[in-house]
């Protein structure tokens, strides 16, 4: 087995010289092998795309929804893949995060009702998904409905929550939105406050810088007002 194994890797380290085909790819795996060698073969064929999933399609008939297929099923973006990936959401006994990962690039298609269920979980790494995904439907939604779906993710007591919900919005640059920030910046943790007044600078819009500007004023002496007097400064010198 360790010798089979040993081929498998040489050829696959190969592949950008000499293309694998798809079937040799479906031949060759077998839960038999170790776990990464499993992930890079799956891998394989979820970069072939509309070439892969044919075959894909046969190895999880065959072995089950394994986690190297669910992120392989992602990778090759086909729909019928989506289709199969949403369906598994639906079996409880099927944990959620890989299949959540495997979405990330459909993140756009995914309806409101599906976002807004998986950022009501109560999982770091769920909600932490779901974030990602939303990120994709930031531009096709309103601020009204966008600042509707992070407001659980926004009052989270874990930094890394917050952190990423901030990552959301600052991809939005209305003053709703900055306001939104903004609050964050005067009863956040010193981390995410830190990151909120980073984001409002980053945003820079003038509506945004508005909103810092108003922010300075509110904030105590201390170390976060020091910054956001200097996140001012640098956004005001290149407008």
């Amino acid at each position: 087995m360790a010798i089979q194994q040993d081929s498998i890797w040489e050829k696959l380290n190969q592949s950008r010289r000499m293309p694998l085909e798809p079937c040799w790819l479906g031949e060759v795996y077998s839960l038999n092998l170790q776990a990464d060698l499993r992930f890079a073969i799956t891998e394989q064929l979820g970069l072939l795309s509309n070439k892969g999933w044919p075959v894909l399609e046969l190895l999880i008939k065959k072995a089950g929804a394994q986690p190297e297929l669910i992120r392989a099923a992602g990778l090759c973006h086909q729909t019928e893949a989506k289709t199969w990936l949403l369906k598994l959401l639906k079996e409880e006994k099927q944990p959620k995060l890989p299949v959540l990962q495997a979405l990330a690039c459909w993140g756009g298609e995914l309806p409101i009702t599906f976002l807004r269920n998986v950022l009501n979980e109560k999982s770091q790494p769920l909600l932490l998904a779901g974030l990602e995904l939303l990120q994709f439907k930031v531009h096709q939604i309103s601020d009204d409905l966008l600042l509707d779906l992070v407001q659980k993710p926004l009052k989270d007591f874990r930094d890394p929550i917050v952190l990423a919900t901030i990552r959301v919005l600052q991809r939005r640059n209305s003053a709703a939105v900055s306001s939104q920030i903004a609050e964050i910046a005067k009863n956040g943790s010193e981390t995410t406050a830190r990151a909120a007044v980073l984001a409002l600078s980053c945003i820079a819009t003038s509506s945004s810088l508005e909103t810092l500007s108003d922010l300075l004023n509110e904030l105590p002496k201390g170390p976060l007002k020091e910054m956001a007097k200097k996140q001012l400064q640098l956004q005001l010198q290149y407008k």
